[in-house]
Formats: C-alpha cells, sequence, structure tokens
C-alpha cells in the first residue's frame, strides 16, 4: 500500500495523458461537491425554518371561536359565541391535556392599541395572559420577570413588555418599574422579553405587551370571556386527536353542531411541525440520492478510462506475468490506480463544498428561513467512506480485465 517505487509509477501513468486524468477526475469531484452543497444547503434551510419551531410547545394546538355555518338545538346559523372562564377548567379537566393558556386579546387578532407613556406614543398589541402561556410562546425574559400567580390572583396591574415597546415609548430610559397608560388603564412594567423564535408567527411579537388576563378581563369589560386557547398534549398523546375530542367538548357545551367544519379556527402546531419534518427528510434524501447518482457517473467514468490504460498496457501487463508477477500484485495496482484517482478528486471537492459553505456563513447570508448551512463529521465520514468504496468498485472490473489477459497473447499485443 505504501509502496513508494507502486505509487511513483501511479503517477507516472497518470501524468501521461494529463487532460485525460484531469477531466476523469473532475466527474468525481463534482458528485461529491454537489452532495455536500445540497447536504449543507438544506442544512441550512432545516435550520432556519426549524428553528422557527424554537422555544414552541410542539405537541400543542389553538382554537378560537367563528360564526356557525350549520343550524343547531333551534339556534339559527351564522350565530356568533365565545369560549368562557368556565371553559378553562373543562379543558384542563380533559384526559390527556397537558397545559391550557387561555388568552384575551384587546381589539382583536393583532390589534394595534393606543399606549402612552409620557409624551410618546405607539401602537402595540396586548394580550391578556396566564403565567402558561411561557409553555407556547417563544419568548425569554432578558430583566426583571414575567406574570406569576399572584398577578392573577390579585388581579394586578403590571405588564410585561417586548423590545418594540421599550425602543418606541422609552429609548435609552430605563423602563423597569415605570407606568404606562393602555386606554386610560396604567400598568407597572415589571418585565422584559425578547422572541427566541425566528419564525412562527414570531412577526410582531416585539410589539407586544402582556398584562394579568384576570386584570384584561376587569380592566377592559371582557368579565367572562376567553378570546382563544392553547393547548398542549402529555407525551404519547397525539395533539390532532386531542384537539378533536377538546372540539367535540366545546361544541357541546356551547351548543354548536359537532359536525360543523366553521364553527372553530384553530392549526395544529405538531401537524406542522411533522409535515415540516418530514419535507427535510425528503430533501435530506433526495440530496444523498443526486450526489450519489452524479458520483456513480465519475466512478463509472473513471472504470472506463482505467479499462482504457490496461489496454494500453496490455504487453507491460503480459512482460510482469512472464516474469513471475503475481495477479494479486497487478490488480492491486489497478484498484490502487482507481483510488487514488477517485480519492483525491472526492477529497478535493468534498473541501471545495466545504470551503462554499464556509464563505456563505461568512457572507452574513443568513436570514429567517436560511441558516447555519453547514455538514457535520458523520457526513463528512460517510462522504468518505462512499469515496473509498467508489474507487474500489472503480478499480475491480478492470483489474479482472487484466488479470483475464493471457502472457502469450499479451505479449503479441501491439
Amino acid at each position: 500500500m505504501f509502496d513508494s517505487e507502486r505509487w511513483s509509477e501511479i503517477w507516472a501513468t497518470l501524468s501521461r495523458n494529463k487532460l485525460r486524468s484531469g477531466l476523469t477526475m473532475f466527474g468525481v469531484f463534482w458528485g461529491i461537491f454537489m452532495l455536500v452543497i445540497m447536504l449543507g444547503m438544506g442544512r441550512g434551510l432545516s435550520n432556519g425554518v426549524m428553528g422557527g419551531f424554537s422555544g414552541w410547545a410542539t405537541n400543542s394546538f389553538f382554537m378560537w371561536t367563528q360564526s356557525t355555518s350549520v343550524p343547531y338545538a333551534g339556534f339559527k346559523r351564522g350565530r356568533h359565541f365565545n369560549f368562557d372562564n368556565a371553559d378553562i377548567a373543562a379543558i384542563q379537566a380533559m384526559p390527556g391535556v397537558d397545559q391550557v393558556a387561555p388568552r384575551l386579546q384587546l381589539g382583536g387578532y393583532r390589534g394595534a392599541n393606543n399606549v402612552n407613556y409620557k409624551d410618546k406614543y405607539g401602537g402595540f398589541s396586548v394580550n391578556g395572559d396566564m403565567p402558561s402561556v411561557l409553555n407556547f410562546q417563544a419568548a425569554s425574559i432578558d430583566q426583571g420577570r414575567f406574570l406569576n400567580p399572584k398577578d392573577i390572583r390579585e388581579e394586578r396591574k403590571v405588564c410585561v413588555i417586548g423590545p418594540d415597546v421599550v425602543k418606541t415609548l422609552f429609548g435609552t430610559e430605563d423602563p423597569m418599574g415605570k407606568y404606562i397608560r393602555i386606554q386610560g388603564v396604567y400598568f407597572q412594567v415589571v418585565g422584559l422579553y425578547s422572541s427566541k423564535a425566528t419564525s412562527m408567527g414570531s412577526e410582531g411579537e416585539g410589539s407586544t405587551i402582556y398584562i394579568p388576563f384576570s386584570t384584561f378581563q376587569k380592566a377592559f369589560n371582557s368579565m367572562n370571556l376567553v378570546h382563544w386557547f392553547s393547548i398542549s398534549a402529555k407525551p404519547g398523546v397525539k395533539a390532532a386527536d386531542l384537539e378533536k375530542r377538546v372540539r367535540r367538548e366545546m361544541a357541546r357545551r356551547h351548543k354548536v353542531s359537532p359536525d360543523d367544519p366553521l364553527a372553530f379556527g384553530g392549526f395544529n402546531l405538531q401537524d406542522m411541525y411533522d409535515k415540516m419534518n418530514m419535507l427535510f427528510i425528503a430533501i435530506n434524501a433526495l440530496s444523498w440520492t443526486v450526489g450519489i447518482l452524479t458520483l456513480i457517473a465519475g466512478v463509472i467514468g473513471i472504470g472506463n478510462i482505467m479499462l482504457v490504460i490496461v489496454k494500453e498496457r496490455t504487453k507491460e501487463i503480459g512482460i510482469r506475468r512472464s516474469i513471475g508477477a503475481r495477479p494479486s500484485n497487478i490488480a492491486g495496482q489497478i484498484i490502487q490506480e482507481a483510488s487514488a484517482l477517485t480519492f483525491i478528486a472526492g477529497y478535493f471537492g468534498l473541501l471545495a463544498g466545504i470551503g462554499v459553505l464556509q464563505a456563505i456563513n461568512s457572507a452574513g447570508m443568513n436570514g429567517r428561513f436560511f441558516n447555519d448551512p453547514e455538514v457535520d463529521l458523520g457526513v463528512a465520514l460517510a462522504a468518505l467512506a462512499v469515496l473509498i468504496i467508489s474507487g474500489l468498485i472503480a478499480g475491480y472490473l478492470p483489474a479482472r480485465r487484466a488479470l483475464s489477459i493471457k502472457p502469450v497473447d499479451a505479449l503479441r499485443a501491439e
């Protein structure tokens, strides 16, 4: 394997026709290069999109009320109804439910409300939440604290604000302990948060103000009212199955047809997460398939060139056989030549692919749906293993061809 004379002979053989050797090696180079690039870009896309789920309870779903579309129990279609406080306990008591977070939104979904501090004003989303909402929201507390059970019990007028609120109302002033006014009601700032997610509805999270659920109901005339629920399933329970049971129970409690497709709105985060996960598994499989097929094309090219080389060296092989060269020695050299071609081309293809991915990272091309394209060590080792196997395959048939040549016939060859 490490015979210097053999390596010198291999180098001399490949150097006789540099253009042919170079073009042959390019097929393998391109196969590994494309494999690395496709896997790396797929990983970057996966990091960006799946990173958007960071901080969210992926085994959860969200639901709210809408207008009925089916007449039921004496009520006409088009009836508006709302969740109430009793629904909170009813959902919590259902088997398979882990966490429940009711929410109220001032001005409706993403409604902009007039909020001010001294002479500064801004329009922000105001949510009435329970402390359990942190099980669902992709947020981290940077300063102070979040809402706690005592805030709920005592109906405290406190709030937790996002970075956009801080920037608009306070500028460089420290907002902790200060009072902001929301539609004429004063709330003390007890915490600052930031969003951890890059997607999944994180737009506008920085301009949201959280206040206690009970305080919201009392301060903004929303007694016994819930706008929507965030609900997570216990481990081992499918969120989709739990969602069906919760919808049936809420339909029963509010006299809504269980077959009404429009009475409840919502979306299932677990279904979305599973679909995205399967998508990236498919992308990864496609990347391997395309890369391997491209590599096979390059290996076939090397195999063909080795057959040509064997034909060109027929007389040399006959001489070596006639003076006692062992078949294993001749076959080993041919396989070693093919492996060297494959490995060198593949190695530089691997380096080039990793270099391009590093350049993309250094160029700051990361964004919301694309982040840190990379190829981990396991993939690099797998690519190296594919290279070694490919080299052996590329040299096997030419080696068999060389051994099938009879010494007498080889000596007569021109």
